[in-house]
C-alpha cells in the first residue's frame, strides 16, 4: 500500500451530524416534515446531489438554495474556528501517517473552500497533499470519480490505496474505483452489502491507527 485517502465529513469531523441537527431543528420552525429521511439519503454526496434529493422529495419548486443558506449561515456561526468537533483519533492517525512519509489526499463531496477552510481551522490541512472537493469534480459518489482523481494527483494506483470513509456511497465509490475501503461508521451502520464492499470495517479511527501500526500494511 502506497497511499491513504480520506473522506471528510463524519470521518475527520463530526459535521454529518452538525448539519443533520441543524436541518432537524430548522424543519420544526418550518413544518417541513420527513426531514431526517432527505439527511440520510444526502450522507456522502455532492451539493448538486443533495440538491436533487430535496427537489425529489418535496418538488420543484422546493426553494432548496433558499432553505440550504440559512443551514450553511447557522453551520458556519456555530462551528467556524476550530469549533468544528473533530472524531477520536484522527490527529493521531494524520500524524503517524505524516511521519511514515504516506501520501495523503482528502477527497470531499463537500465545496473544496469549506474543506480546505475547516482543515485549516482544526490544524490538519497540512497533512495533505492533495485535497479535492465535490465542487471539482462532475459525479458524486458512488461514482468513483473523486477517488481516481485523488489518486492520480497523489501519482498512486488505485489498487495500492486505503480509502477511509463512513458513509455507503463512499465506501461504494472507493470499491468501484478498485481501491481499499476501510469503513469507520459515523451515522450510519454497514449493511450486508457494505460489509461485503469494505475491507474492513473499524469502531473508530483509534482502531485504525493500531490496525496499521500492527500489520504495517505500507512496507
Amino acid at each position: 500500500m502506497k497511499a491513504v485517502i480520506f473522506d471528510m465529513d463524519g470521518v475527520i469531523f463530526d459535521s454529518e451530524r452538525a448539519i443533520s441537527d441543524l436541518w432537524i431543528e430548522y424543519a420544526k420552525q418550518i413544518n417541513l416534515e420527513n426531514i431526517e429521511k432527505a439527511v440520510y439519503l444526502c450522507i456522502g454526496i455532492t451539493d448538486a446531489a443533495t440538491r436533487q434529493v430535496f427537489v425529489d422529495m418535496y418538488g420543484e419548486d422546493f426553494p432548496y438554495e433558499e432553505h440550504k443558506a440559512v443551514i450553511s449561515k447557522l453551520f458556519h456561526e456555530k462551528y467556524d474556528g476550530g469549533r468544528l468537533p473533530v472524531k477520536p483519533g484522527i490527529g493521531e492517525l494524520l500524524k503517524y501517517l505524516w511521519e511514515n512519509n504516506i501520501p495523503l489526499a482528502l477527497a470531499s463531496s463537500s465545496k473544496t473552500i469549506n474543506v480546505r477552510n475547516q482543515l485549516q481551522d482544526a490544524g490538519f490541512l497540512q497533512y495533505f497533499s492533495v485535497v479535492i472537493g465535490g465542487d471539482t469534480i462532475k459525479n458524486s459518489k458512488p461514482d468513483p470519480e473523486i477517488f481516481l482523481a485523488a489518486a492520480s494527483k497523489l501519482g498512486v494506483e488505485p489498487a495500492n490505496c486505503f480509502v477511509i470513509e463512513d458513509s455507503y456511497n463512499g465506501i461504494r465509490a472507493a470499491h468501484n474505483a478498485g481501491m481499499h475501503p476501510l469503513m469507520v461508521p459515523d451515522m450510519l451502520q454497514p449493511d450486508e452489502e457494505i460489509r461485503g464492499l469494505a475491507e474492513q470495517v473499524y469502531p473508530s479511527l483509534i482502531d485504525v491507527l493500531e490496525d496499521f501500526k500492527a500489520k504495517k500494511p505500507f512496507n
